[in-house]
């Protein structure tokens, strides 16, 4: 549960930044009649982005009916989530602090093209969050005992994002989104190891992957399955007792180099120097 509402609380703060930076500029620019366009697409984009993840579950448990199709349809959807946590992690790291800018002069374009311009970029913004969101949270959750819990978290991390956004909008309130963004890239790095490693066991169980049977290590006279801290390890991380030794092997593959790159101190712009006189 503490994955998904990590999933929800990170992609539901980027588009709620995304809306307000929207809302604020058309309200500081005198043009508060084209609001209106802009919750038009943000409700399209939701609605777009809830239809996705049904389909997402329809397809397996209805459409897909063979063991070995579903287990390579799990494997497709967990490689494709892990490549789109990846590209947004790295992409808000080096795009946050000019986002704003870049947005307003966007809108400044979508403006002077039209009204439908300024609705289908707030419909653009969002529903690439919400798609992410969908994706992310269905590769999450494979293998999960649902009950509702792991949607109520995603829906509760969602939740909590639109309420940050509003008190900065609304308020004075300052938040370090530069510390936010790093530590849960972080934890999202971590989730999405344990996706990727989650994705290798669905192709070796269906076949594409030799390995199934060829343990790492048996850890379940320590890491009952039963246990409170067994349950959290799987569900955040996927730290199962039993991995195939190929798991361990995507699971360190992916993290370590995901970690460095991602904590490795970004380049300053080096600023040129005057002109001698």
């Amino acid at each position: 549960m503490f994955a998904t509402y990590l999933i929800g609380l990170r992609e539901g703060l980027e588009a709620t930044l995304v809306v307000s930076i929207l809302v604020a500029f058309l309200v500081k620019s005198d043009r508060k009649d084209k609001l209106k366009l802009v919750w038009i697409g943000v409700a399209a984009a939701v609605a777009i982005s809830v239809l996705f993840g049904w389909l997402l579950s329809y397809t397996e448990t209805t459409l897909l009916k063979d063991f070995k199709q579903q287990e390579s349809f799990e494997a497709i959807t967990s490689i494709a989530a892990v490549c789109f946590v990846t590209w947004m992690i790295f992409w808000m790291r080096r795009a946050a602090r000019g986002i704003a800018g870049e947005l307003r002069n966007k809108l400044e374009d979508a403006l002077a093209v039209g009204s439908f311009a300024v609705g289908f970029m707030a419909f653009l913004a969002v529903v690439r969050e919400g798609l992410e969101t969908s994706l992310i949270f269905y590769a999450a959750v494979q293998g999960a005992d649902l009950n509702g819990g792991p949607l109520v978290a995603l829906l509760g991390g969602i939740a909590t994002a639109i309420l940050i956004g509003y008190l900065m909008f609304a308020t004075a309130v300052r938040i370090n989104l530069s510390v936010f963004f790093k530590w849960t890239g972080v934890l999202l790095i971590l989730v999405a190891a344990g996706i990727f490693k989650y994705g290798v066991h669905s192709l070796q169980e269906a076949e594409f992957l030799p390995g199934i049977g060829n343990m790492a290590y048996d850890a379940a006279s320590f890491l009952d399955p039963s246990t409170w801290y067994a349950t959290l390890l799987a569900g955040m991380f996927n730290i199962t007792p039993q991995p195939s030794v190929l798991e361990i092997v995507a699971w360190v593959l992916y993290l370590i180099p995901a970690l460095v790159f991602f904590l490795w101190p970004a380049r300053k712009p080096v600023k040129a120097e005057p002109a001698p006189a």
